[in-house]
């Protein structure tokens, strides 16, 4: 399979290395210093384009491999909010295709199965309040992360204590805390946390007066992201539209 990264930071190379011991070739990379690159029969020979950018450019850069006929795995985070919306309707009526993940790992996917269970069996038991954390490296730049809004918007799937998801405090590197938001009781308050090289940790409890449960997520490396967005690619390759990690992975 041809390949194309776009962003060459720790993660491209990683994702670089791990598609070369797959097997497959990088025909293009494309970084802030070469954006010229996405016009060019190298590129458009890509079966698929793994993009893992900024916040503000990955919307653009899907637009840019999209105009080429490139098909885009993307890990990047932040856009939703704003071109979610687009997205969706050029990958269902416009023929565009996108697998986008929060978080490629295969064990988040798992976690993410056990996260979407256990929501739906404390749906029963309203004396456990939830609260989730996310702790990341100090490199990045959006909070809460966008495995963390996943997580949540599970939980308030199946909770009907909890209709919707809030900021709640921030640990910045240097240790100050900014509440941001007090959560009301409807509300699942995420606290994010920035500290070190911390690839990810993801933590969910649940709290009552009795006990308490909780669930989490601790990555040791990239590579198990780096490896999941390769698997993504490679399905990519034979599949269309508006992809995520359940059509990759059924559990």
């Amino acid at each position: 399979m041809k390949i194309s990264l776009i962003g060459y930071g720790k993660m491209g190379r990683m994702i670089e290395q791990i598609a070369r011991e797959r097997g497959h070739e990088i025909v293009c990379i494309i970084d802030i210093d070469n954006q010229q690159d996405f016009d060019t029969d190298a590129f458009r020979s890509s079966d698929v384009a793994i993009e893992f950018t900024a916040p503000h450019v990955a919307y653009d850069n899907y637009l840019k491999a999209w105009a080429q006929g490139v098909k885009v795995v993307s890990g990047s985070t932040g856009w939703l909010k704003e071109h979610g919306d687009d997205v969706r309707r050029a990958c269902t009526e416009g023929g565009k295709t996108l697998f986008w993940a929060s978080n490629f790992s295969v064990g988040v996917a798992i976690f993410s199965a056990v996260n979407k269970y256990l929501a739906r069996i404390m749906n029963q038991f309203a004396q456990y309040d939830v609260r989730m954390e996310e702790v990341h490296h100090v490199h990045k730049l959006d909070h809460p992360s966008g495995t963390a809004i996943t997580l949540a918007e599970q939980i308030t799937a199946a909770l009907d204590r909890k209709d919707s998801w809030t900021l709640g405090t921030l640990t910045q590197p240097d240790g100050t805390q900014v509440v941001e938001h007090v959560p009301a009781d409807h509300e699942l308050a995420i606290d994010s946390v920035r500290r070190g090289e911390v690839p990810g940790i993801h933590t969910v409890t649940y709290d009552s007066p009795a006990d308490c449960i909780r669930l989490q997520h601790d990555a040791h490396s990239r590579q198990g992201f780096a490896l999941g967005a390769v698997l993504a690619a490679e399905y990519t390759a034979q599949h269309s539209g508006l992809l995520t990690t359940d059509d990759l992975f059924s559990f």
